[in-house]
């Protein structure tokens, strides 16, 4: 359920108005709902109470400390692509034994420390990155705990930049290859193969792939099995999505992916962990932008409101649809925007030709569902400051990224020697 309505004409975010927010704290800024947050949370546990399972949240959709504290008090472990998220998530109090370390990148001082923590398992995407962890391990004595993510060549439909189960993508080995590659890991001696890991996109909607998916990962287990292999875990990945735009997205059927995993994997006697990101805390948070300007172009109304794409990168990057509201109710006639940052790029656009009520200079808006993939991609481009980030749980609200400063931004710069003055 929501926790984003309309009060006395005001949009709150549980029991605390965003027009309150704003007098304290410059837009623009996130906001996210931290009931909405263990709320998503422990509706998937539920789903999933009856089968041996560890949820690791995807830490790449929202690595905010406060965030990842909120899913860590439920329970929640942690999924982490690099050594800063790595850190920020044993920092927010997950324990080591509930973190999978993924990605295809992994550096051998990142190996190294998430061993020295003892994490649960090294997700591996290469036979290179294989051989890299075994000589890691062998050099600070331990036994690295690993899964082989598979790539089983399966499409979603979804954005093609956030697909990564076919061939064409980086992620994983091939399907074909898979089998080889578990036989010379269970060879190596620093190596303990404990789990098979697929992962096959983003912002899914549509659960029918993860068929095909699982049933790779169950033929496989028969194969291993066969060979004397000991696969305990099975890493399903993440990727369920959510509803953006309600005339045209749905959300997955979680009855029917439910029913996928005990179809097709519940003959085996393991662990599933599930990695899912965007759909606990996409639709949590909010990003809220004062209106600029309204400008009348030749054709068009421009809406310039003073968020930009470097702040929320999503609709420039991935033509991403984001549902846009005034903070104040409105009687006022609706107007067509094309709503736009102040960015020096054309791709600085929110949306294009979308009615809203008429709206001027010192009004506010909210782009919504930006509770993932929101402030963990915005940068600094223009020079432009990292905004803060707002949580709110019931009553009260608290910052829990201060807005950078302008001078300690310009200030990260060295002038060299044969520069200075």
């Amino acid at each position: 359920m929501s926790e984003f309505k309309y009060k006395s004409s005001q949009l709150h975010i549980e029991g605390v108005a965003i027009s309150t927010i704003s007098k304290s704290i410059p837009t623009p800024f996130y906001v996210y709902s931290a009931t909405m947050i263990e709320n998503n949370f422990l509706s998937l546990q539920s789903r999933l109470s009856d089968l041996n399972h560890l949820i690791c949240f995807a830490v790449k959709a929202n690595s905010n400390q406060a965030v990842l504290r909120t899913l860590a008090a439920l329970g929640s472990g942690a999924d982490v692509v690099s050594l800063g998220e790595l850190k920020r998530a044993l920092h927010a109090g997950v324990p080591p034994h509930k973190v999978v370390f993924s990605g295809v990148g992994k550096k051998a001082h990142e190996i190294e420390y998430a061993l020295e923590q003892g994490i649960l398992q090294f997700n591996v995407e290469s036979v290179a990155e294989l051989h890299n962890i075994n000589k890691v391990a062998i050099k600070c004595n331990k036994s690295a705990n690993i899964a082989i993510r598979i790539n089983p060549d399966v499409a979603v439909d979804t954005h093609a930049k956030i697909t990564t189960g076919t061939a064409e993508n980086k992620f994983g080995i091939g399907y074909e290859q898979a089998l080889d590659t578990f036989v010379l890991a269970d060879n190596l001696p620093a190596i303990t193969v404990q789990g098979i890991h697929v992962h096959i996109g983003s912002q899914i909607t549509d659960v029918t792939p993860f068929k095909a998916a699982f049933k790779r990962v169950a033929d496989l287990y028969k194969q291993l099995n066969a060979l004397g292999i000991d696969i305990k875990v099975l890493d399903l990945g993440g990727g369920l999505g959510i509803c953006y735009d309600p005339e045209n997205d749905s959300l997955p059927d979680m009855a029917e992916y439910r029913q996928i995993i005990e179809d097709e994997l519940s003959e085996f006697n393991c662990q599933y962990i599930v990695e899912p990101g965007r759909s606990l805390t996409a639709d949590t948070g909010c990003l809220v932008s004062e209106v600029i300007y309204d400008k009348l172009g030749t054709d068009r109304n421009f809406l310039i409101v003073d968020a930009a794409m470097n702040d929320f990168a999503r609709p420039s990057l991935y033509d991403a649809y984001h549902r846009i509201s005034p903070v104040l109710e409105s009687t006022k006639p609706n107007k067509k925007y094309d709503i736009v940052g102040p960015v020096c790029e054309s791709g600085d656009t929110f949306a294009v030709a979308r009615e809203l009520p008429e709206l001027e200079s010192g009004d506010l808006v909210v782009i919504q569902d930006c509770g993932a993939y929101g402030a963990v991609m915005s940068g600094t481009y223009n020079t432009r400051p990292l905004i803060a980030e707002v949580m709110v749980k019931n009553d009260a609200f608290a910052v829990i990224r201060k807005r950078q400063n302008l001078d300690d931004l310009i200030n990260l710069d060295q002038i060299p020697n044969w520069l200075a003055s």
